[in-house]
């Protein structure tokens, strides 16, 4: 009896140790910013449209923007705000140029620590750049390749001042989503919709001639 008892106590742990380990098997292959950066390191540029709503605190509905969002690794980004008025915020390396109406501003980032570290989300995620995002923001990724979610969250005081968090949300290799939410209560959604690649040209039909 005792000999029995101890093989199917034995048994008993065999099949827990197994089921154990088949439901933490997901989590070993859980998928992490290095992925993620991998991901979108592979568009070395892209075109978009966005449509942001800004909520601050006070007024009754959002402020409302739409516009164009192009980038080209490494390191350059454009936000061109169609309506409610024409604005264009471009950057270049560390040179920042905005831009509305007849009117020019260009000015080096590193001069704006809080506007540098904004610009290094976006641009360091458009690019897979897993280095930089980390040099401004813890950041943690959830979700899975073709559905997943960054959170970043500033590791820089001056930064940390004006913005709490970042979430950005996308699908393979494209950023579809942002959300800040700004220290005091101010928030903005942004929604972005990748520009599909222009196609290939259709082949001409058999027996006709090219002109």
């Amino acid at each position: 009896m005792i000999s029995g008892s101890k093989m199917r106590l034995d048994r008993l742990c065999r099949v827990v140790v197994l089921a154990v380990a088949f439901c933490a098997a997901p989590a070993w292959a859980a998928f992490d910013l290095p992925e993620l950066m991998g991901l979108l390191s592979k568009q070395k540029s892209g075109e978009a449209r966005f449509t942001e709503q800004r909520f601050v605190h006070g007024l009754e509905g959002p402020l409302d923007a739409s516009g164009t969002l192009s980038f080209e690794a490494p390191d350059k980004l454009v936000r061109r705000t169609l309506s409610p008025r024409i604005e264009t915020m471009s950057v270049d390396g560390n040179t920042l140029t905005l831009s509305r109406g007849n009117r020019n501003r260009t000015l080096a980032l590193d001069s704006m620590p809080e506007l540098l570290g904004l610009v290094e989300a976006m641009r360091g995620t458009l690019t897979g750049d897993g280095t930089t995002l980390q040099r401004y923001f813890k950041s943690t990724v959830s979700g899975a390749a073709n559905q997943w979610t960054l959170d970043l969250v500033p590791n820089d005081s001056r930064l940390a001042a004006q913005v709490r968090s970042m979430r950005i949300t996308g699908r393979g290799g494209e950023v579809l989503g942002l959300e800040m939410e700004f220290v005091g209560g101010d928030r903005s959604v942004m929604n972005i919709s990748p520009k599909a690649p222009p196609s290939a040209m259709p082949a001409s039909a058999p027996g006709r001639a090219t002109p």
